[in-house]
């Protein structure tokens, strides 16, 4: 079945031209001024429409397992979100239980994705080491799995200290993968919270003071120090503080591969967040925090520099009743929130409108860096012949409100509630066949296991 949209001015990360696109059998065939096709089974008119290539976000948490019990968004309902916000393809995480080897938690969060609407691939967390990690590693690998998250943080749970981290990196760095890592030191934040706790100060406004900035800033100059010792590329998540920017630079200034993402709650809000009532301000608590407005301008100045690679959201919604399991005790607030669906509009609304991000920078930044970085180019993240036929027609005329009672993520709650939004994603095609149009689901669809390749 093909697919013809005309007019279309497409974006990608280095080029704007005007040209008509042909997509037959899930793929870019042509790219052309006035293509003319008999046969075509739709043809799509993008006159005064911007044409980008699908959305690609490498961090969300759907079906994450909490005391609270699973995140709100499966992966039926969260890609469904996803996918009415442009984004086309996102990037999970697999965490085993202790003992568990890394490919049989990779098998079961496998079946768990078996209803995502858009193709997907995952992070491995290793969360211990054993006599079999190495190896199972190097099976992740050739599973076309080529990133492995760790924490530094939580160390009670999944996180890891620093001499099991270097065994990891040393793995993975030998056999070409990549490790990314939640950068907070736990330890201390452990010491921080149970201070609190014992001084009975347990409402949501001490949770950013239990995980300050300078915690994140010195567990990514560790990691930053490791990877390099381990000769590994490394990808710091959820970048927040202004500080850690520094060493981030530094790091990519002297040739290491030094890679950075944030994510649309630190440039959009801040620390005030967390000052009210419990009912409005435990949305906001996410790991790391919510930072200072000083911390956000300089972030926006990291993406514009391209210090920072690529926006994520963390996807990791919890209704109001799953967060009220902390209401005694902030430390018991499950951490997250939602953000999937509304990643591209409000980075086109307060990047591209704002003059902070240039079309292209917001492309590169919202899919192809993710797909060069994570070893899905040029399968994703550009609109070439060859690629994969997932396109949004991006109309930059309408306006929206973002609410929780009319978003499409599972979840009653949104920390971007009475944001206004320009732009939308009008049309949303996934492998030539369009499945979202004027905003509305009109075709059912099926997204696939990605195997990746390992970083050039």
């Amino acid at each position: 079945m093909k697919l013809l949209i005309k007019n279309a001015r497409i974006i990608n990360a280095d080029s704007t031209i005007e040209a008509d696109i042909l997509c037959d059998d899930g793929k870019i065939i042509r790219i052309e001024k006035d293509l003319y096709i008999e046969g075509v089974a739709e043809t799509i008119d993008a006159t005064d429409l911007y044409v980008f290539p699908g959305g690609i976000d490498p961090h969300v948490h759907m079906h994450l397992p909490s005391p609270a019990g699973f995140s709100s968004d499966n992966f039926l309902s969260g890609t469904k979100a996803a996918l009415l916000g442009g984004t086309t393809t996102i990037i999970d995480f697999v965490t085993p239980k202790k003992g568990e080897s890394l490919l049989n938690a990779l098998a079961k969060r496998k079946e768990e994705a078996f209803n995502s609407v858009i193709d997907y691939s995952f992070h491995v967390s290793p969360i211990e080491w054993r006599d079999t990690t190495a190896q199972e590693i190097k099976d992740c690998i050739k599973e076309g799995i080529t990133s492995f998250k760790i924490y530094m943080a939580y160390k009670k749970v999944i996180g890891i200290e620093n001499e099991v981290i270097s065994k990891v990196m040393k793995v993975v760095g030998e056999a070409g993968g990549m490790i990314t890592a939640h950068c907070e030191l736990g330890d201390e934040i452990e010491k921080l919270r149970d201070k609190f706790a014992k001084e009975g100060k347990l409402s949501p406004a001490f949770h950013p003071l239990s995980r300050p900035a300078n915690l994140e800033v010195e567990a990514v100059k560790e990691f930053i120090a490791m990877g390099k010792e381990a000769a590994c590329p490394v990808y710091v998540v959820h970048v927040s503080a202004k500080e850690s920017l520094k060493y981030i630079g530094k790091a990519q200034q002297k040739g290491q591969q030094v890679f950075a993402e944030t994510c649309p709650q630190y440039l959009l809000l801040d620390d005030s967040k967390y000052q009210g009532e419990f009912r409005k301000t435990a949305p906001y608590v996410m790991s790391p925090p919510l930072r200072e407005t000083d911390d956000s301008k300089a972030i926006w100045m990291a993406l514009g520099a391209e210090t920072i690679q690529t926006i994520g959201t963390d996807h990791c919604p919890f209704s109001l009743e799953q967060k009220r399991l902390g209401r005694d005790d902030f430390r018991k607030i499950p951490n997250g929130a939602g953000g999937v669906e509304h990643r591209l509009a409000l980075l086109y609304t307060f990047g591209v409108l704002q003059k902070k991000l240039s079309l292209n920078q917001f492309v590169n930044s919202t899919s192809t860096q993710v797909a060069k970085i994570f070893g899905i180019y040029p399968q994703k993240g550009v609109i070439q012949i060859g690629s994969d036929a997932d396109l949004v027609i991006w109309n930059p005329k309408t306006e929206h409100t973002i609410s929780a009672k009319t978003h499409h993520q599972n979840c009653d709650l949104n920390i971007y509630e009475g944001f206004q939004t320009k732009g939308e994603a009008c049309f949303v095609i996934t492998k030539g066949r369009i499945i979202v149009k004027k905003g509305q689901l009109v075709l059912k669809s099926k997204g696939s296991f990605l195997k990746r390749q390992k970083l050039d």
